[in-house]
């Protein structure tokens, strides 16, 4: 991999149980949790009786030499070499999403290889360890509790806070507190032991190690978090274990399943490949991958329906927020559309709840992990709204879900609400009030045409559906009234030739148009042909900055996923792989070392904000257009 990836991900269940590597080498400093907070995980292997590490750091002991890391979808492989041996490290979390009980199963895996490199014949033991700070919010909160693996043919241990208060608050920058942290094995022979020892605090702590002699073993750790989501009042577990599964049988079931599950993993990357026409747009589908997964909960509501729950990552926290949604649904529309419904699923509950009163969708249902209603903004009051952005976009994700999936049952489930959010978008839609979008660091925008435009598609949408669900005369009544609403942004938006405005009212101003993208995915033609192609052309020659084109001209930074969605509508091969490298660029290169940020700025590459979002999905948009999946 030619990517110097800003983080490296190491293990990706959840946005509670997520490590990573924030340093070139795994050796280097301290593996850390998404949020930055250190939670260290160790590896030493001792070759003819002499230890080096190979993840993390252990005073006194030298580190082998890093000499190569990959990383792949599902997959991140390591390197290291001295002059006696080579190891390989392998950390695998399974996010198959043709498979959700697999994809959820709370178990990640490191295989750890040694072969020898002189030719001669060397003892070898390998020893992880996991620092008990994965099980609390910050190291010496309470006392943990260590307690043996009890599973057939496997040795480990867990440890969890002797305080167990499960789902006891939500929030933004914090850690799990309740549930255990397992680490198992299933090389013969190895043993597990814990080291006891007190902070400055007086809290006792528990950190556990398993040492396997040999040349190879496979690790697992895993986390049970008992209880997963507070889904309007009620508790859910999580979707692997919604029949009473333990966590014991899931460890034993993920050994078994390992060689099959890695060769899927590996075929999944093999396809994402095929499917990327340059190396630099492949590497970062491939980094961006278990991030967007991976910072949602898969879940079962009390009906017995999915739920997919986002994390608004360093944002505010918000669960269930519609236009982290929207961002993020290429990647789950190519792979596995049912979770764009489960995703919405929320959005519908809490509108029906009897504490919604406005006639436009809300923005989110909650603050991780307890989505009770809406957390966004200091009470629900219509300033704090967003309600063309939030309008159009639950009707453009339900519209490419029943395309993708040809499946309009969940269109036809919450059919109300549609033609009412339609009727907000056919109202005030064309010049929206001086109101938020997705873009909200940005701050209130009156006419903003970026966010028009979006109210133009959503009207395009519910046409969709319409046709879809054996309405045809009310599918060509609103494709008309989107041909006539986009005819009238062209005039009204118009500055220079081939630029549109920011806003109506602000001439001189220009912003990217990312929402026109869905006329494209959808073959709708909608807008004039080549309206926004042409307006890239400009960017291109006039606006580029070294890491990307700013989000519009007020302003240095730049999203990611806006940036790849603008590119997409690019006419030619060799425009959308300028974008693609822009971004590549601005990764490699940026000195801000966390899980990818989509806020930075284009001049530096550092991080505005945001980091590890699901919004990375977006970056599939391409891959979505080039299948046709969600082509009418």
């Amino acid at each position: 991999m030619k990517l110097r990836a800003p983080c490296v991900p190491l293990i990706t269940v959840d946005p509670y149980f997520s490590i990573w590597s924030n340093c070139d080498r795994l050796t280097d400093g301290e593996t850390v949790h998404w949020t930055g907070a250190k939670q260290p995980l160790t590896g030493v292997v001792t070759v003819d009786g002499d230890p080096f590490v190979f993840m993390g750091k252990r005073e006194g002991v030298p580190a082998l030499e890093q000499t190569a890391l990959e990383i792949t979808a599902c997959t991140t492989r390591y390197t290291f070499r001295n002059e006696t041996v080579e190891l390989r490290a392998a950390f695998t979390t399974p996010l198959l999403l043709d498979d959700l009980s697999v994809a959820s199963r709370p178990v990640s895996y490191l295989k750890v290889t040694v072969a020898s490199v002189d030719g001669a014949a060397h003892k070898v033991r390998l020893a992880v360890t996991m620092d008990d700070s994965i099980c609390l919010d910050r190291k010496f909160q309470y006392d943990t509790v260590y307690a043996p693996l009890s599973a057939p043919g496997l040795t480990g241990g867990s440890v969890g806070s002797a305080v167990q208060k499960v789902l006891n608050r939500s929030g933004d920058d914090l850690r799990i507190d309740w549930g255990r942290a397992y680490l198992a094995t299933d090389a013969a022979g190895a043993r597990a032991e814990c080291v006891e020892y007190r902070g400055e605090e007086g809290a006792c702590a528990h950190d556990v190690t398993l040492t396997a002699d040999g040349p190879e073993a496979l690790f697992a750790f895993a986390y049970d978090d008992v209880r997963s989501i507070r889904y309007f009042g009620e508790d859910l577990p999580s979707y692997w274990n919604k029949d009473g599964k333990t966590i014991e049988t899931a460890i034993a079931e993920a050994f078994a399943d390992y060689e099959a599950v890695a060769a899927r993993c590996d075929a999944l990357a093999q396809d994402l490949r095929a499917r990327c026409r340059t190396e630099q747009y492949y590497e970062l589908l491939s980094l961006a991958y278990r991030q967007a997964v991976a910072a949602h909960k898969l879940a079962v509501d009390q009906n017995g329906d999915l739920v997919f729950i986002s994390k608004e990552c360093f944002s505010n926290g918000c669960a269930a927020t519609v236009d982290v949604t929207y961002p993020s649904i290429p990647l789950f529309l190519l792979y596995r559309p049912e979770l764009v419904n489960a995703m919405l699923r929320p959005i519908f509950r809490f509108a029906h709840s009897g504490e919604w009163p406005f006639d436009f969708a809300p923005h989110d249902a909650g603050q991780y992990p307890l989505v009770n209603g809406q957390a966004y903004g200091n009470k629900i009051e219509e300033k704090y709204q967003m309600p063309v952005e939030e309008c159009g976009n639950v009707l453009i994700a339900v519209a490419a879900a029943a395309l993708a999936s040809k499946d309009t049952s969940f269109a036809r489930q919450h059919w109300e609400d549609l033609e009412k959010w339609t009727a907000y978008l056919t109202r005030y839609g064309l010049d929206p009030a001086n109101q938020l979008c997705t873009d909200d660091f940005a701050g209130h925008l009156a006419h903003n045409c970026n966010l028009a435009v979006k109210a133009v598609m959503g009207v395009a949408a519910f046409g969709i559906l319409n046709d879809l669900c054996g309405h045809p005369e009310k599918g060509a009544a609103l494709r008309k009234s989107a041909r006539e609403m986009a005819a009238a942004w062209v005039v009204n938006a118009r500055d220079e030739e081939n630029v549109y405005r920011l806003a109506f009212d602000q001439p001189g101003t220009w912003s990217m148009k990312y929402n026109a993208v869905w006329d494209k995915i959808f073959g709708t033609g909608i807008f004039p042909e080549k309206a926004f192609s042409e307006e890239i052309a400009v960017h291109l020659a006039k606006h580029m900055n070294p890491y990307g084109l700013p989000l519009d001209n007020r302003a240095a930074y730049t999203k990611s996923d806006w940036l790849l969605w603008t590119a997409t509508m690019a006419d030619t091969e060799e425009q959308f792989d300028a974008f693609v490298a822009s971004l590549w660029r601005a990764y490699n290169e940026s000195g801000s070392r966390v899980p990818l940020t989509d806020w930075y700025f284009t001049d530096t590459a550092l991080q505005r904000g945001f980091q590890n979002r699901t919004v990375q999905g977006g970056l599939f948009i391409r891959l979505l257009l080039d299948s046709g999946k969600c082509r009418v």
